[in-house]
């Protein structure tokens, strides 16, 4: 019996040491749950006759693991925390220098005694250009990338005839994809937007 006892034993240690390899000793409820599902499997043992087994588990860390976790876990939410509060602070500053009027704001903030002398206009639009290029991560995807392309191509045309030519070619686009909706709000656009009076095609 008690070569039986420790024959059971070794088993299920070497059965919760294989599946503990991929628990997170940081999350202690999960690592229990898995080992306790994975020991309550029933075993047998090759004797005469043959004898069954399964088991229950209680997982718990020694007091420095627990203390080296702790100090671990309390780590990480710090760096959390540090990593959101400056990934919105760049948005944030991000969003503010994308316009002009606000990157010469904080140059004058900086060079107080400059005020006779500015930055060249090109050289602040530039510069807001670059912060306006600017993406958070999830932002950075095909959609995005095609929507700014088509602002960047929507902007090339400043002509307000080329402009409306371009906004009519694209509703006949969402005509032809079977969107009316889309269509008629690209037609409206330009009627929303153009100075009163102005010419329209076929006037």
């Amino acid at each position: 019996m008690g070569e039986i006892a420790a024959a059971i034993r070794a088993t299920l240690r070497k059965a919760a040491a294989d599946v503990s390899k991929e628990c997170d000793p940081s999350d202690l409820a999960t690592t229990r749950d898995i080992c306790g599902r994975h020991l309550a499997v029933r075993r047998s043992l090759s004797t005469d006759p043959l004898v069954e087994y399964d088991a229950k588990v209680d997982i718990i860390l020694l007091p420095d693991d627990q203390a080296a976790t702790n100090a671990l876990l309390a780590a990480l939410r710090r760096q959390a925390t540090a990593d959101a509060v400056r990934r919105q602070q760049t948005g944030s500053l991000a969003r503010e220098l994308a316009d002009p009027a606000a990157v010469l704001t904080r140059w004058f903030d900086q060079h107080p005694d400059h005020w006779g002398s500015p930055p060249e206009t090109k050289v602040i639009e530039r510069i807001a250009a670059v912060f306006a290029r600017y993406r958070p991560e999830h932002e950075r995807t095909v959609d995005h990338a095609a929507l700014e392309l088509i602002r960047e191509f929507l902007a090339s045309f400043q002509d307000p005839p080329q402009k409306r030519m371009v906004y009519e070619v694209l509703a006949a686009g969402m005509r032809h994809a079977h969107r009316p909706d889309h269509a008629t709000r690209a037609e409206a656009l330009l009627d929303e937007h153009e100075p009163s009076g102005a010419p329209t095609s076929g006037a």
